[in-house]
């Protein structure tokens, strides 16, 4: 079975290219990705706080957050 991992982003040049770069690296045999663009799908930003998300990019894996450079954060978004 496949674990999920979730890609957090808000469409920002570091965060477009750590979608590029990691989201794109993962084994797609292994994970399913989703990509979450919060600047677009807002809704999703209580879910991302509940991931543990502070900031964008972010990949969530395994229900941990692993923070990935600084774009913005999640503050600053709604």
């Amino acid at each position: 079975m496949k674990e999920t991992a979730t890609f957090y982003h808000a469409g920002c040049p570091v965060c477009v290219e750590a979608e590029r770069q990691v989201a794109a690296a993962l084994d797609p045999q292994r994970y399913d990705v989703r990509i979450v663009h919060l600047g677009e799908q807002r809704e999703q930003l209580t879910q991302a706080r509940a991931a543990g998300v502070k900031s964008v990019p972010a990949l969530v894996l395994g229900g941990l957050p692993f923070h990935i450079n600084h774009g913005a954060d999640l503050s600053a978004l709604g």
